[in-house]
């Protein structure tokens, strides 16, 4: 087992807080010296964890991804699921999540693709990297699904992916103006539960 030490404790809880405040707050309305105070680290600390605002954005991009991974992952990896199922269990979860949260946040992948996408290379390239991570994942179970015969093969896996996370992203958009799941649904039932299927 690994022993995390004090400093490693600490970048967690900056990263852990750093995402709260950027999915309620934004990148531009999120300031370092609200985490810090939270954290209760002093200011001149931070920069012993991260170089800049935007290393930290960056990096809580990358901290923001892995319970989804892990998520996802676990799906994938229950016995007796194809890929599709998986899929579809995985999605299913996130908006009864979603639900429970009352359509607040998103996803903060959309949130600081649409803020600093463009804005910032450091951002840009964490968002690439970890959409790409992400992604991999869900074209792993889509390839599974085509090799089960669950899945058409008319498309590449890659392709429908790419559609699924955009589509997600668009629906979560949506919720949040509208309060609801139904696009979130829509998106699920348009895409895993029709489109996607052999």
């Amino acid at each position: 087992m690994q022993i995390q030490t004090n400093k490693q404790i600490k970048r967690e809880k900056l990263l852990d807080q750093g995402v709260k405040m950027l999915m309620d707050q934004g990148y531009h309305g999120t300031g370092l010296k609200e985490i810090l105070d939270v954290v209760q680290i002093p200011k001149g600390s931070f920069y012993n964890y991260f170089g800049s605002k935007e290393k930290f954005a960056a990096e809580a991009i990358t901290h923001y991804i892995e319970p989804f991974i892990d998520l996802l992952t676990q799906h994938l990896q229950t016995p007796d699921t194809d890929g599709l199922s998986a899929l579809k269990n995985y999605y299913a979860e996130l908006i009864t999540e979603v639900e429970k949260s009352g359509y607040k946040g998103g996803c903060l992948l959309g949130n600081m693709m649409g803020e600093v996408g463009d804005t910032s290379e450091e951002c840009r390239q964490s968002l690439l990297a970890t959409i790409e991570r992400y992604n991999l994942l869900q074209e792993s179970a889509l390839l599974s699904a085509q090799d089960e015969g669950f899945v058409r093969k008319d498309r590449s896996a890659k392709s429908m992916t790419d559609l699924l996370f955009s589509s997600w992203q668009g629906a979560l958009l949506q919720m949040k103006i509208e309060k609801s799941v139904e696009p979130l649904q829509v998106c699920w039932d348009t895409l895993l539960d029709d489109y996607f299927k052999a």
